[in-house]
């Protein structure tokens, strides 16, 4: 007699594979949905109704929470609010203003000291005798916003990220909103901010949601201000900011862990996550995913280059499976 158990897991297929001089030396799985202008499924790899932790694709959710809060954010500073910026000048010394704008210092923020997440950032900032800070930290921009908000509102500061404070109930609610799903997790993100868990297909949902919304609303202004200031959003070396920029209208967010958000002017959008958190075939699998959704640009060449090096020399590739 066979005992019963739980519904067999889905087995993500294989979305990317590395390839060395002619030999597959791995293989990435995962799960990727796309969603059509209707903004119903056209293709569903893997289980796109599992729940994941979205990561910092979570960040322009999160972004209008502290708009709908009251905070009036807007242009480089609102991109800044959603980012995970790559630590330059620039990133720097906008997030210390938006402090000083509140009278906060950046020893109220509570994400953790880091170095820059851009590596030529990074060595430029070390080579200058820098050291890990709170400022540098990718998802200082989001800190920020979110102290500014609570003292806009006399919320509590030192408790902004307790997922019970006022601001982190709101950031519940928009992303339940926006997904058309309730949050089935809530976990701490890595800058300790509360994560909260939807399928990739809520995920795709959001980010469509989020370009379609109407002019003036939370999320228009967070997804038109990422779109109108892609630098602020991820860096001057990042894919995210190519393809929004190459791409007019597009909304593009990363995440740790390998996860992916994008939205289409028109509605169409994806999602997708690399089960082994691998961020090194983002770009492979992003350029194959849009071209499935029928993007024609040459910034998916760019996104989808990914050689592997052998002494110095390219000898092999990482390459979509889709």
């Amino acid at each position: 007699m066979t005992p019963t158990s739980a519904a067999t897991p889905v087995i993500p297929p294989v979305l990317a594979e590395v390839v060395r001089s002619g030999f597959v030396e791995g293989r990435h799985r995962g799960s990727l949905v796309l969603l059509g202008t209707d903004g119903e499924v056209e293709l569903a790899l893997g289980d796109v109704t599992a729940p994941v932790f979205p990561r910092s694709t979570n960040k322009p959710m999160q972004a209008a929470a502290v708009l709908r809060a009251g905070l009036g954010l807007s242009g480089e500073r609102l991109a800044l609010a959603a980012a995970s910026h790559s630590g330059e000048t620039f990133h720097r010394d906008l997030v210390q203003k938006m402090l000083a704008e509140h009278g906060l210092t950046a020893a109220e923020l509570q994400c953790p000291p880091d170095l820059p997440l851009d590596p030529v950032e990074a060595e430029t900032y070390l080579a200058a005798g820098a050291v890990r800070d709170r400022v540098t930290m990718n998802c200082s921009g989001k800190h920020a916003a979110m102290l500014a908000v609570c003292d806009v509102n006399g919320w509590p500061k030192e408790s902004y990220l307790d997922p019970a404070h006022p601001l982190q109930r709101l950031v519940h609610e928009v992303i339940e909103e926006a997904a058309g799903e309730p949050v089935a997790a809530v976990g701490t993100d890595g800058c300790g901010a509360p994560l909260m868990a939807i399928s990739l297909t809520g995920l795709a949902r959001a980010y469509r949601h989020f370009v379609l919304a109407a002019p003036g609303t939370a999320e228009r202004r967070v997804a038109d201000a990422m779109r109108a200031h892609p630098e602020y959003v991820a860096g001057t070396r990042r894919p995210d900011t190519w393809l929004m920029r190459e791409l007019p209208g597009t909304l593009s967010k990363m995440g740790a862990e390998a996860v992916q958000a994008v939205a289409l002017p028109d509605g169409r959008a994806l999602a997708f996550k690399i089960d082994d958190g691998s961020t090194r075939v983002l770009g492979p699998v992003l350029a194959r995913a849009l071209r499935l959704a029928g993007v024609t640009s040459p910034v998916l060449d760019r996104l989808a280059e990914a050689p592997l090096l052998g002494g110095g020399a390219r000898v092999g590739e990482i390459r979509a499976t889709l």
